[in-house]
């Protein structure tokens, strides 16, 4: 790594000798869900198989591209709104391929001190992130190659505390990665040991699909979809997604869809429940006393 990107506060994206792992890892032949979302919001990072698995499901959903998006403005809203109250520290698990406005780029927008974890298991999402995700000198950056279904392993990973004081407010990013988890115990157990490790004034920003308002054939048809190109994904109504924020103080407007949170001026009108597919919520963890 040259001088400049030290200076920048970049961490490398890797220890030593997992780039060869990572690539041995890459399986082009099966839909990973970074590469298909990838495709959805009409990226290039993605093989044959995304596009597939993609098609497949749109061929369901033919709103999947406008949830896609609108999850994607969700979390623009959401950095942008922490930033301006004061968080410094971010933990982005489920990160998905570089775009736009990553977490780094709006929250450093703001507050260029800022400092990002981001957390995926996606050897391409590994491979870009070396290039992109590329810090202000006052702030920094640094990338975990970390499954959410083990929460422990992250949270014991010395990258994150080099980069993370777990002592200070931090944002816990779960957004649109906790349908990939199906087991119901083991989401909510990951969702409750990354809470209890980040002290009190933290946040949870979550997003996650939801079949509320979906025929049962189109549920039906995304299961097949899923399951003929082998991408774990579950469904999980409103009241299933109310559950993870147990003990904390839900930010307004509450839980509602993705497009409906913040929503900036110009983003009316807002696209109908029925095509956005996905709950959202902004939660903060209570001081004590």
């Amino acid at each position: 790594m040259d001088d400049a990107r030290l200076r920048s506060g970049c961490r490398p994206a890797h220890r030593e000798g997992e780039a060869a792992v990572a690539d041995q890892r890459l399986d082009t032949t099966r839909a990973h869900p970074a590469r298909r979302y990838d495709y959805w919001l009409g990226g290039k990072d993605n093989f044959a198989a995304d596009r597939q698995s993609g098609d497949l499901v749109a061929a369901q959903f033919p709103a999947i591209r406008i949830a896609v998006v609108e999850n994607r403005k969700f979390l623009r809203r959401a950095v942008t709104y922490l930033a301006e109250q004061g968080i410094r520290q971010f933990l982005d698990i489920g990160t998905g391929l570089p775009t736009a406005e990553n977490v780094h780029q709006v929250a450093q927008h703001i507050a260029p001190e800022s400092r990002v974890v981001y957390v995926d298991n996606d050897p391409l999402v590994l491979a870009h992130a070396r290039a992109l995700l590329t810090s202000t000198p006052e702030g920094k950056t640094a990338y975990l190659d970390a499954d959410l279904r083990d929460a422990g392993a992250i949270l014991a990973d010395p990258v994150l505390h080099d980069t993370l004081n777990l002592t200070q407010p931090v944002a816990l990013m779960l957004v649109s990665v906790l349908h990939f988890v199906t087991d119901d115990t083991l989401a909510n157990e990951a969702v409750s040991t990354l809470l209890d490790a980040v002290p009190p004034g933290s946040y949870l920003v979550l997003s996650h699909a939801t079949n509320d308002f979906m025929p049962p054939e189109a549920v039906d048809g995304i299961a097949a979809a899923d399951r003929a190109t082998r991408v774990d994904f579950a469904f999980r109504t409103r009241e299933q997604i109310a559950s993870f924020p147990s003990g904390l103080q839900l930010i307004e407007p509450g839980i509602v869809s993705t497009a409906e949170w913040r929503p900036d001026p110009g983003d009316q009108p807002l696209p109908d429940r029925e095509d956005t597919a996905g709950w959202c919520l902004v939660a903060h963890k209570p001081p004590l006393g």
